[in-house]
């Protein structure tokens, strides 16, 4: 059966998978939900998106995204209220962000309204699929890549915009421990560190592999020249409490632009915390760890919105970060997520109505 949602062609699945789905014991990203929205671009210009049954897709061997790398994606989450009233977090941020990376990799940039109108047109048909389960949320995946077909080394003529949904519960549970890194490079100066592209993440995989072995669960990524700051936690940017600031690396060719680490300097400076933005060495974490003015570290991102951190290994050492009562890292959590999920006021803006 075709519609039309804000404009967009809808064509509904004849069946659902959501009646087999266990909403109290959701993984994160593993169950898909009905449909997607899908879009191509052709002949020099972005075609007229639509929502489908969500499906495999088919690409001949030589599309440049397997050869070139041309591949950016953003992570987003849907809430629902008490009132079934669906709600985004800062929307617009990751539609500009998207673009930013797009650019970065030569992708062609995407229009506001084929993004914002293909994504609620997509929630409002699979709205059944976002949980009310405390801790769970609709996961969102908006991604371009290159479908473009040869071999030739340069960017495609031809790409396709896919944002797909899985319901999912918590990204991890409890603290994690983590393992400063002191030879792989997760982005370099003039690089594509600042872009969520595909790649990043790919280069990531190995080296916490490695750490993985040792017996952490992430790696902290260092500057890729002295391999002497703080740069990133994992997937996620980082937060360090020395005494009762907060001290997070600027951004860079080289840091993401997180939107939930904006909305935690934001939020913290609301609320009295001292903030500072600036870079941020190893040693002076270190040394924070031996004399007990480290109170903190944790990650910051869509998907866990905070990851607290236990402690790091760093040269052969373990220091622990001992556990306190009323930590940033939970304070700063739980209003963002009550600011999300419709729970409290919103102050700031971000929280964005799906109609």
């Amino acid at each position: 059966m075709n519609a039309l949602i804000n404009d967009i062609e809808i064509i509904k699945a004849k069946t659902t998978k959501i009646n087999d789905v266990d909403f109290d014991n959701l993984t994160f990203g593993k169950i898909l939900t009905d449909h997607m929205l899908e879009c191509d671009f052709k002949d020099g210009k972005w075609q007229a998106p639509k929502v489908v049954p969500y499906q495999p897709i088919t690409l001949d061997p030589s599309a440049k995204i397997f050869h070139y790398g041309q591949s950016v994606f953003e992570g987003m989450k849907a809430y629902k209220d008490a009132n079934d009233t669906v709600w985004l977090f800062r929307p617009l941020d990751n539609f500009k962000r998207l673009n930013i990376s797009s650019k970065r990799l030569a992708i062609p940039e995407l229009p506001e309204d084929y993004f914002m109108n293909g994504l609620k047109a997509l929630l409002k048909v699979d709205s059944d699929w976002i949980p009310r389960n405390e801790g769970s949320s609709l996961y969102i995946r908006p991604f371009v890549f290159a479908s473009g077909k040869g071999f030739h080394a340069s960017p495609a003529d031809e790409y396709k915009f896919i944002i797909a949904c899985a319901p999912s519960g918590s990204y991890f549970s409890g603290k994690v421990k983590v393992l400063i890194e002191e030879k792989y490079s997760r982005s370099a100066n003039g690089g594509v560190g600042f872009a969520k592209a595909g790649g990043n993440y790919a280069g990531q995989f190995y080296p916490t592999q490695l750490a993985i072995e040792k017996g952490y669960q992430q790696v902290i990524w260092t500057d890729d020249n002295t391999h002497e700051y703080i740069e990133e936690a994992g997937a996620m940017n980082i937060f360090i409490r020395i005494n009762d600031t907060l001290i997070t690396g600027p951004t860079s060719d080289r840091i993401l632009d997180g939107i939930t680490r904006k909305s935690i300097i934001e939020l913290a400076q609301s609320k009295g915390i001292p903030v500072e933005v600036r870079k941020i060495t190893v040693s002076e974490v270190v040394e924070a760890a031996k004399n007990g003015s480290l109170k903190e570290m944790f990650g910051a991102g869509t998907a866990a919105v905070v990851s607290p951190i236990s402690g790091f290994g760093y040269k052969n050492e373990d220091y622990d970060i001992p556990e306190m009562e009323d930590t940033y890292a939970s304070f700063l959590k739980k209003h963002i997520t009550d600011i999300q999920t419709n729970k409290s006021e919103d102050p700031f803006g971000w929280r964005y109505k799906v109609e």
